[in-house]
């Protein structure tokens, strides 16, 4: 199948990359997958055996007319202990590295079959001025823009670091949600040539 370029002539690029089906469900497992490998996990509260305290019984146990009660940190105690206090975990899901490939390759098609991919020979900017980017992306009419190329330019990156709509990925820094996030894709000839490579 063939890709337009908007400064140059169409490429030849593979079928089962960028002319795949879209399956939301893969798409979707693979956006949760990643989601949750970021969570911290780190949460954690206290239990009535992590409380300071509460080692003592605070009255015998008959005769005094009161309610048992065998520690001052009891959860229905004030100052007492969480019932089913949180503790860290690890959120991480497994994902086969084939479904991983998938997800990417069906999101990748989808661009295509929406128009939201935008091919160009080469992207770049003379310095580091976010001005300059910006004029560029609304030389283009983008706004809300992922720009994706082979390696991260020094002077692109910093130009958009300030841009809240726009992010400069390399193609393998490029994720799920990333790709899905933005109205538009702006992508470089060769990051198709790697994309190919990597999920072809």
């Amino acid at each position: 199948m063939q890709l337009n370029v908007n400064d140059a002539q169409a490429i030849e690029v593979s079928e089962l990359t960028f002319g795949g089906e879209f399956n939301e469900t893969l798409v979707h497992q693979a956006v949760v997958a990643y989601m949750a490998g970021g969570r911290q996990g780190s949460k954690q509260q206290k239990t009535r055996s992590d409380v300071r305290g509460g080692g003592k019984r605070p009255w015998r146990q008959k005769g005094t007319g009161r309610a048992r009660a065998g520690t001052i940190r009891s959860p229905i105690w004030r100052g007492g202990g969480t019932t089913f206090a949180a503790r860290p975990q690890d959120h991480s899901q497994k994902l086969n590295k084939k479904m991983y490939r998938a997800a990417l390759r069906s999101i990748l098609a989808e661009l295509v079959r929406t128009d939201r991919l935008v091919v160009v020979q080469d992207f770049a900017v003379e310095s580091p001025k976010t001005k300059d980017l910006l004029g560029k992306l609304n030389d283009m009419s983008l706004t809300d823009v992922l720009i994706v190329s082979e390696a991260v330019d020094q002077n692109l990156y910093l130009a958009a670091r300030n841009l809240p709509h726009v992010d400069v990925r390399d193609v393998q820094g490029s994720d799920p949600v990333s790709l899905i996030a933005y109205d538009k894709v702006l992508i470089t000839v060769s990051a198709v040539k790697k994309f190919e490579e990597l999920l072809g």
